[in-house]
C-alpha cells in the first residue's frame, strides 16, 4: 500500500555513525527514506570504522536531494581541527582518529576542501517548530542553548544525559528541584553517550531526553527514529559489516 502524503512527511533523527557508511545506507533503506522526509543527523560522522571520508562524501551528496540538518559532534570537531590546522592529539588517535586519517588518505585536495566546508557548516543545535531540541551531547545553561557560554558543551557535555538518567521518576515536574534544563523543551534528542553503557541497544528515553546513540562505533547497530511516532529502524550490528576492523572497541 502506498504511503499517504502525511505519512511520508516524517522527521527522522539518526544517531552517531562513526564511519559506518554501510550501516547508514542499510538503515536509510530499511526506513524507506524519501526526499519528503527531514533527516536530522546528531553528529559524529567520523572516527571508528574505515569509511569516515566516504561517509561525509555520502552525506554531502544526500543533502543535494534530501532535506538534511547536520549537527556537530565532538569527533567531527576533532577531525576538523586536524584538517584545518593539523591538530593531532593522542586522545583523538586512540579514539578513532587513526582510521579517519587512513580514510582521508584517499582524498585529494579538492575532496578535503569539500569536507572542510561540510564541517564548517555543521550546526551546534537545532530547535524545531514543536519545541524539540536536537543536539549531539547537551548544554549546561539553565536558560537554554541560546545562552550557553561554552560552545564545547554542545558536543562534549554528558551532564544532561547523566541528569536525565539519575532523575527520580517520582519527582514531579512542578517540584522546585526538578532540573530546569529539562523543562525548557518538550523533548530533547541526543547522541554522544552510547545507551549500551546502561545495558540498552535501542533508543532510550530518560525523563524527556531521548538518546539515539545505540553504540554503532562499538558492538551495536546504527539507529534511525521517527521523532513523532517513535518508530525506529536499526542496521545490523555495525561491526559485522566491517569484519577485521576494531571500530572504537578496545
Amino acid at each position: 500500500m502506498a504511503k499517504s502524503k502525511l505519512q511520508s512527511m516524517r522527521t527522522l533523527v539518526i544517531g552517531d555513525i562513526h564511519g559506518g557508511l554501510k550501516a547508514l545506507q542499510q538503515v536509510l533503506q530499511r526506513a524507506e527514506v524519501t526526499p519528503e522526509d527531514t533527516l536530522i543527523f546528531l553528529g559524529d560522522y567520523v572516527d571508528g570504522w574505515s569509511d569516515s571520508y566516504q561517509t561525509v562524501c555520502f552525506l554531502i551528496q544526500l543533502n543535494q536531494t534530501h532535506r538534511c540538518i547536520f549537527l556537530r559532534g565532538n569527533h567531527d570537531d576533532l577531525c576538523y581541527g586536524w584538517l584545518k590546522n593539523n591538530l593531532v592529539s593522542e586522545e583523538w588517535l586512540v579514539h578513532g582518529g587513526k582510521s579517519t586519517i587512513r580514510s582521508f588518505e584517499k582524498a585529494g585536495i579538492d575532496g578535503k576542501k569539500a569536507i572542510l566546508l561540510f564541517f564548517e557548516n555543521l550546526k551546534n543545535y537545532y530547535i524545531d517548530s514543536h519545541n524539540r531540541l536536537f543536539v549531539h551531547a547537551g548544554f549546561q545553561s539553565h536558560h537554554g542553548p541560546e545562552k550557553e557560554h561554552l560552545t564545547l558543551s554542545f558536543y562534549w557535555d554528558r551532564t544532561l544525559w547523566e541528569t536525565a538518567v539519575a532523575l527520580d521518576k517520582s519527582l514531579d515536574k512542578n517540584h522546585p528541584h526538578y532540573p530546569k534544563r529539562l523543562l525548557l523543551f518538550n523533548e530533547i534528542f541526543i547522541g554522544h553517550t552510547p545507551v549500551t553503557r546502561i545495558g540498552e541497544t535501542t533508543p532510550t528515553p530518560m525523563a524527556n531526553v531521548w538518546n539515539i546513540d545505540t553504540g554503532a562505533a562499538f558492538k551495536g547497530p546504527l539507529t534511525l527514529m521517527d521523532v513523532t511516532t517513535k518508530t525506529f529502524w536499526q542496521s545490523d550490528e555495525v561491526w559485522t559489516m566491517y569484519l577485521g576492523e576494531k571500530g572504537r572497541n578496545p
